[in-house]
């Protein structure tokens, strides 16, 4: 299981932990931890797991010492986790640290009818002499499984730090292929204390209660080298200044619950995407692996680095039976948001029903018609975008259509050849009135399957209707090539390039 970190409870202990700790010259703890490789199984887990908890947690939601550091493995850029302990002596648990979660859990030692409970580490109370008894039920459902347990309260060890009395979930029930075939024994939230369940306050709270932190703020560094033996750090009360270049440009956080704050357009090779520019919300998300955006923007992403996805038979029908006729409402300056009410393939004036919040582009094609409707606002963004650069009408519906081939696939991902990657456009994201590059080897994720390499676009379709939406969820794709500052004591988030 890699190093143990036990609670100081003899000079054994402090001996054997001077051998295993190492504290670098700038007096942040650093652990060591081992790196795999990514597989297409491991991305089918992690795409699972992003899943569970968005397609369950954003409906809802939308409806003494200084610096201590928790390094992360990385699961081949696609999952970084690392070691917490519970109890004294500490137990320890291999955790996703997630700031797209406000709850820590961690399978229970009365966990008994779940295979995924028989492959991890388990937690067993009678063993710690800070258990406190709490055993209030809870019961967390996910978009493809849940997890069920009851609260606990022990000491949790982060690094160095020991945070007394904090409230966790011993699982009872996983019900998901995500835990069976993750290499993580549970989840350490960090969002805000509105999404915990049960208000569980989340650990930086306890931290900051607890006056264990010199500063209230914790900040990311993910080693995107598959090379490298360390994956990243979580530094917990500080920054480690080897992490990044320049300062930080910072955001206010819009909306408690996940890290969101407001940014603004995308931009392919220095040219807007068009559907952004009057502001998107966007939330960072370190248990998300890659960027899931809107269906409208990652299309033309993919068009432009060539990835390939699935032909969408009503987007094409759409471009084919209507594309001349929006092509001149828009020239005729009709409204955007009317022309597909206008032409009778939406019911809305620009805007679906909010009953469900989020709804992915591939769940949409269950419903039929509101698929033309998903179709037709795309088509008008893509047209309205060709007329501001004064393209020919042949030229836009040319390239509309060529659009329509570039939808994301039913699994969320777009393949991309590997040879290219050297020949794909830069991508940046506008926030604070500052643009965020990513290079194509930052957007480009290579996984191993069958002995072979394959890359895939790092960019993934999420639909948000408003008014909730639009919304970019930034990921570990961007939150490699930009050390990420979550500070809870002012409400922001700060990004600088990674050193």
């Amino acid at each position: 299981m890699g190093l143990r970190h036990l609670f100081v409870v003899t000079c054994l202990w402090t001996l054997s932990c001077a051998l295993l700790l190492g504290a670098s010259s700038d007096g942040l703890l650093r652990i060591n931890l081992s790196k795999k490789r990514l597989d297409s199984e491991t991305l089918s887990a992690k795409k699972l797991a992003r899943q569970e908890r968005s397609d369950d947690g954003y409906r809802r939601y939308f409806g003494v010492s200084g610096d201590d550091i928790v390094p992360l493995d990385n699961y081949l850029d696609t999952q970084y986790y690392g070691e917490i302990g519970v109890g004294t002596p500490p137990q320890n648990f291999t955790v996703i640290f997630d700031t797209g979660s406000s709850n820590l859990w961690v399978p229970s030692s009365k966990c008994y009818f779940s295979v995924a409970c028989y492959l991890h580490h388990k937690y067993k109370s009678i063993k710690s002499s800070t258990y406190k008894k709490n055993g209030e039920a809870c019961t967390i459902s996910y978009g493809s499984g849940s997890i069920a347990g009851f609260f606990s309260e022990d000491s949790v060890l982060v690094g160095d730090l020991v945070v007394k009395n904090q409230k966790f979930i011993e699982t009872t029930r996983e019900e998901s292929p995500t835990f069976i075939i993750g290499k993580f024994d549970g989840i350490l939230g960090l969002g805000f204390p509105e999404i915990s369940v049960g208000s569980a306050p989340p650990i930086w709270q306890s931290m900051q209660e607890q006056k264990l932190i010199a500063k209230d703020i914790f900040s990311f560094w993910l080693n995107r080298d598959p090379d490298a033996t360390t994956g990243g750090e979580l530094v917990f009360g500080g920054v480690d200044k080897k992490h990044y270049k320049g300062e930080h440009t910072y955001v206010p956080v819009t909306r408690k619950g996940y890290w969101q704050f407001e940014m603004g357009d995308l931009l392919i090779d220095g040219q807007s995407t068009g559907f952004c520019t009057g502001g998107c919300a966007a939330i960072v998300d370190s248990g998300t692996s890659l960027l899931a955006g809107p269906t409208t923007i990652v299309a033309q992403v993919n068009h432009a680095i060539g990835a390939e996805g699935i032909i969408s038979t009503e987007c094409k029908q759409v471009v084919r039976e209507y594309g001349e006729m929006i092509l001149e409402m828009l020239v005729a300056q009709t409204r955007p948001q009317k022309v597909c009410s206008q032409i009778g393939l939406c019911v809305f004036d620009g805007s679906h029903s909010v009953s469900n919040p989020i709804e992915s582009v591939v769940e949409k094609e269950k419903r039929g018609s509101d698929l033309l409707c998903t179709a037709c606002e795309m088509a008008v963004v893509w047209i309205q975008n060709q007329l501001r650069q004064n393209q020919t009408k042949e030229l836009i519906l040319q390239y509309v259509n060529q659009l329509c081939e570039r939808l994301p696939s039913p699994n969320g991902e777009s393949t991309v050849d590997c040879h290219q990657i050297s020949k794909m456009p830069n991508l940046a994201f506008t926030i604070a009135n500052k643009t965020f590059r990513l290079t194509p080897e930052q957007y480009v994720v290579k996984l191993e399957q069958s002995g072979q390499t394959i890359c895939i676009s790092g960019f993934m379709a999420f639909d948000v209707p408003p008014p909730r939406g639009p919304l970019w969820i930034l990921g570990d794709v961007f939150m490699g090539a930009y050390h990420t500052v979550f500070d809870f004591g002012q409400s922001r988030i700060g990004f600088a390039e990674t050193a």
